[in-house]
């Protein structure tokens, strides 16, 4: 098994989707136990990497309706992630940008991470049957 190999993904779609809802758990659980401060850009994005990762796992991913759902889904955490990861760049360039105390709550690094991987797993939808045609 490949890490760096996109076919790795394409093939395992489903183990993906399954990481895909312990981050939006485990993310959900750190806003609910007061671990992290209350961020609506937050509780949109690991919403959203949590349903897309449900599409994937499901069984009724292949059909065009769920990858539709999945990509209008998709790209509105893009969007939301995208929007909040844009602050940080617009404090950086005037200068007061700087990192949160506790680094691994940190808007800045969450939001890119968010948009990495919302991205990802909308591809995955789209694009996993492909590699199911290609097997057979």
């Amino acid at each position: 098994m490949n890490l760096l190999n996109l076919n790795t993904y394409l093939a395992h779609t489903k183990i993906v989707g399954l990481v895909a809802i312990v981050v939006s758990l485990v993310a959900w659980s750190t806003d609910l136990t007061g671990m992290a401060y209350v961020c609506p850009y937050c509780r949109a994005q690991r919403t959203v990497i949590g349903i897309l990762g449900l599409i994937l796992i499901s069984p009724v991913a292949t059909h065009w309706i769920a990858k539709y759902i999945g990509l209008v889904i998709g790209f509105f955490g893009a969007t939301v992630a995208a929007n909040q990861h844009f602050m940080g760049w617009k404090k950086i360039s005037a200068g007061t940008f700087e990192f949160k105390e506790n680094i691994v709550i940190d808007p800045f690094l969450l939001s890119g991470c968010a948009l990495f991987g919302i991205i990802g797993l909308t591809y995955l939808l789209l694009f996993s049957d492909n590699q199911k045609a290609k097997e057979h």
